[in-house]
């Protein structure tokens, strides 16, 4: 039988079990593992509640991964399937076939409900069909464990959505019973009482990326971050951002505290922060907080004083980094040189840097070659935006003879491409880049290699 006269006869028995909803709910004892997810997913798209309930009630893998699911969810279809586990979680014996463990809401595993049942290539996820991970023993005389309940939240609004609303509520009902993990928070410009309130009800050990973005008044966020040391440690936090646009006048006034201390996880190794108005004076505040080293450091379109750049290559936690972004922070006024010993530090291990829109001058880029050049293990390196002349781009190309991992590499254009108005001369900057370029393959064997002179004030290209 062909794949497209497989799926169509596929197709029409799913159909004939809708349509008979006694039948189907009937047949799941019996019901082939590879018409699970074809048929839930039919049943879940089509809102047919009673059998979804059933299906539930007689999950035979580990996890039922509805994230991908929830682009076509209805509140009631929704209510469908907690109602089925709320009925099940308080069962002393649950069905003979029922082994689920996780209802997983985040957007992951769509591969499983991609799968075409019938044949021999299924392509369902095996992560998520694995038995290994249930209790192969008799499920009437298992330990119940608490239900856990996977779910990323993102607070960019006034109000959440009603389905994250109605999840919420459930899980705040049956805390005994059901364990909330979010894996990524991201706190944007909600209500503080919004915040508190999924705070209150998440299992804390489980948040792995923490997100806040957001112009929050400064004493409404020093008062979440109290909120959250009373909880306790984000044990699993392995990502955190910070991000904001700039400030308006009335609460830029209201900045005169150091950054409040953060629970910093034993975990962290991602931060992220990007258009923090407030960070200007209080970087060494907050990199204090850190008990681990950082893999990831992302600074981006934030204001840095001297003092705050002095203190990056003091940082023990910084001495491993792999990846480095300060795109977009302004460094013309500022002495290079920590931003030197920073790249000396972790030479071993720095695989990405990022300089984009930092401003920097000619004598600032030179100054920075000696210290790129031992960064050996580099893949992708990003200088757009900055000023550039065909001298300092020559010496860059020598600097970088070493470095035979770089992929990626995006330079600005050197400032003989431009007139006296700062107009971009095409037929220059072609000639000029043809130069650097044939400069480079000389020197070493490069990857995808970018000039770019800005923006075109005609079409913007």
């Amino acid at each position: 039988m062909s794949d497209l006269s497989q799926a169509t006869h596929l197709q029409q028995i799913l159909q004939h079990l809708l349509k008979e909803e006694a039948f189907a709910i009937n047949a799941l004892d019996d019901l082939p593992l590879q018409l699970f997810p074809p048929l839930f997913k039919e049943a879940f798209t089509g809102r047919h509640t009673n059998v979804l309930r059933a299906m539930v009630a007689a999950w035979p893998f580990h996890c039922l991964p509805m994230g991908s699911l929830m682009n076509i969810s209805h509140t009631d279809t929704l209510k469908a399937v907690l109602d089925a586990l709320d009925f099940l979680v308080t069962q002393k014996v649950r069905p003979r076939r029922w082994k689920l463990q996780e209802l997983d809401f985040r957007k992951v595993h769509s591969d499983f409900w991609d799968g075409q049942a019938g044949g021999t290539e299924i392509s369902y996820s095996q992560q998520v069909l694995s038995q290994e991970q249930t209790q192969a023993s008799d499920p009437q005389c298992a330990v119940k464990q608490p239900l856990r309940v996977l779910a990323d939240f993102d607070l960019c609004g006034e109000h959440l959505r009603k389905a994250d609303q109605y999840l919420l509520r459930w899980a705040r009902l049956r805390k005994g019973s059901v364990q909330l993990c979010c894996r990524e928070l991201k706190i944007g410009a909600s209500h503080v009482s919004t915040v508190l309130e999924i705070l209150s009800i998440l299992d804390r050990d489980r948040v792995q990326e923490l997100e806040r973005n957001s112009w929050w008044q400064w004493g409404i966020q020093a008062w979440l971050a109290h909120f959250l040391r009373q909880l306790g440690n984000f044990l699993g936090i392995s990502k955190t951002v910070f991000s904001g646009d700039s400030a308006p006048p009335d609460v830029k006034s209201c900045v005169t505290e150091p950054v409040p201390q953060f629970s910093n996880p034993d975990g962290l190794q991602r931060l992220y922060m990007n258009s923090i108005y407030c960070l200007k004076g209080n970087l060494k505040a907050l990199l204090r907080c850190l008990k681990t080293p950082l893999e990831n450091l992302s600074i981006t379109h934030s204001q840095l004083s001297q003092a705050d750049l002095n203190h990056l290559p003091l940082s023990l936690n910084l001495h491993q980094l792999i990846h480095l972004n300060l795109s977009g922070v302004v460094l013309s006024h500022f002495s290079i040189e920590p931003l030197c010993v920073l790249l000396e530090r972790v030479a071993a291990t720095l695989k990405t840097l990022e300089l984009e829109g930092c401003r920097m001058k000619v004598s600032q880029l030179s100054a920075l070659l000696p210290a790129l050049s031992q960064c050996t293990q580099l893949t992708k390196i990003d200088f757009h935006d900055n000023d550039s002349s065909m001298a300092v781009l020559r010496d860059l190309f020598h600097h970088t003879a070493n470095l035979s991992q770089l992929a990626l590499e995006l330079y600005p254009a050197p400032w003989e491409c431009f007139d006296d108005e700062d107009l971009v001369l095409e037929d220059r900057l072609a000639r000029l880049c043809s130069e650097l370029m044939d400069l480079l393959r000389a020197i070493r064997h490069p990857g995808s290699v970018c000039f770019a002179a800005g923006a075109c004030f005609v079409c913007y290209d």
